[in-house]
């Protein structure tokens, strides 16, 4: 690990922070969540890309009028077990599984013991990785009571391979949050249930989905670092040939409902994947288009492998909705049943359902995580 990168990454991002416009009338107090194994710090170009886009932000952060105080976090000083640099600039390096969520923790207790201040500081959660690391934190914010979440904001940053949870795919775009005016707006999240007690709920905040993919982010996951290169964009091609040899892709019913109850898709047959996003135009696996317009639920058919090696490649432009295999609406609530073991992803992160385990169901949860938005001119 090149700690200089590090250190640049943290004092550059600490200028535009303590430039920035959000709660102009109370202590900004700001802490940066970051993965040293995100590609956006590990591969050279990526690394040279960003560092351009930090510096052009915290030049233009420099010349606007200095706002209230403004400071990284008590957690992010105490938590830097190295020399102490990082945490002075508000950074904080993930070292395993569990730490994102932990920090987080952290920043909510803190936030509860500095609550009888007049005014009470406002808490900012910057995410510099993949999708696996705002997962963490958002999973922690999401669990907190909702009148301590109102002291926060998370703004998640494209620094990983995978950025489809982030807030934007460049990160020049993410980074003008901070320097432009914004509101805050609250994000709902979706709630996997099972029928086994003991066994979730599961969350996730951007896909939620049964099936295909699923099986081929277990096994991108599974095979990290054995394979070079986009493991997942191998893995998309091997799970054509094999999936229906590994899992049996049977009948299965699935009934979408709307906000008001009524409902919108009723389906009984053999599924290749049922995808829900928190909204619509939502992508994953790397910008993938399952999403493309403003429905929130893409459901595909079995089909046979020579389909499925020809419609692989309108994922990357959405062109898969205009296909008999494909059926998409708008719903708050999915009900499946199904015979067989199928698996399930939430933002990356994949779990085995077992037949037992059905009826199943995703649901849109409350508003619940508190995002940054640009205010329109």
């Amino acid at each position: 690990m090149n700690i200089r990168i590090f250190e640049e990454f943290a004092s550059t991002l600490a200028k535009i922070c303590a430039a920035s416009s959000l709660a102009q009338d109370r202590p900004l107090l700001w802490t940066c969540i970051a993965n040293p194994r995100a590609g956006g710090f590990t591969i050279g170009s990526r690394w040279k890309k960003h560092r351009a886009a930090l510096e052009a932000c915290a030049e233009r952060a420099g010349k606007t009028k200095r706002r209230g105080p403004a400071r990284p976090s008590d957690t992010s000083r105490k938590f830097d077990g190295a020399s102490g640099v990082l945490g002075s600039y508000g950074l904080f390096l993930t070292a395993r599984p569990g730490a994102a969520g932990e920090i987080v923790r952290a920043l909510l207790d803190e936030a509860a013991a500095a609550s009888a201040v007049v005014p009470p500081p406002f808490f900012l959660i910057i995410t510099a990785g993949g999708d696996g690391t705002s997962l963490e934190a958002q999973l922690a914010l999401y669990e907190a009571h909702p009148a301590l979440r109102s002291n926060f904001a998370i703004l998640r940053l494209p620094m990983g391979t995978g950025n489809d949870g982030a807030d934007a795919w460049e990160l020049d775009k993410a980074l003008e949050l901070l320097t432009e005016k914004t509101s805050i707006e609250y994000s709902r999240a979706l709630r996997l249930r099972t029928s086994t007690r003991g066994k979730g709920p599961f969350l996730a905040f951007n896909i939620l989905s049964l099936g295909l993919d699923a099986f081929v982010t277990h096994m991108t996951n599974k095979m990290k670092g054995s394979l070079p290169g986009d493991s997942y964009k191998l893995w998309v091609d091997i799970a054509a040939l094999l999936y229906d040899k590994v899992y049996k892709v049977g009948a299965m019913e699935l009934n979408a409902y709307d906000e008001g109850g009524a409902q919108v898709l009723s389906l009984n047959e053999p599924l290749l994947l049922s995808a829900m996003g928190v909204s619509g135009k939502r992508t994953y696996g790397s910008h993938k288009m399952i999403l493309p317009d403003e429905r929130n639920v893409c459901v595909l058919r079995q089909m046979s492998l020579f389909r499925k090696f020809s419609l692989k490649g309108l994922f990357a432009t959405g062109g898969h909705v205009d296909k008999k295999e494909a059926a998409l609406c708008n719903a708050s609530r999915l009900e499946f049943r199904y015979r067989y073991p199928i698996l399930a992803q939430m933002d990356g992160e994949a779990v085995r359902l077992e037949a037992e385990d059905f009826p199943v169901s995703i649901e849109l949860t409350e508003p619940a995580i508190p995002v940054l938005k640009k205010l329109e001119p």
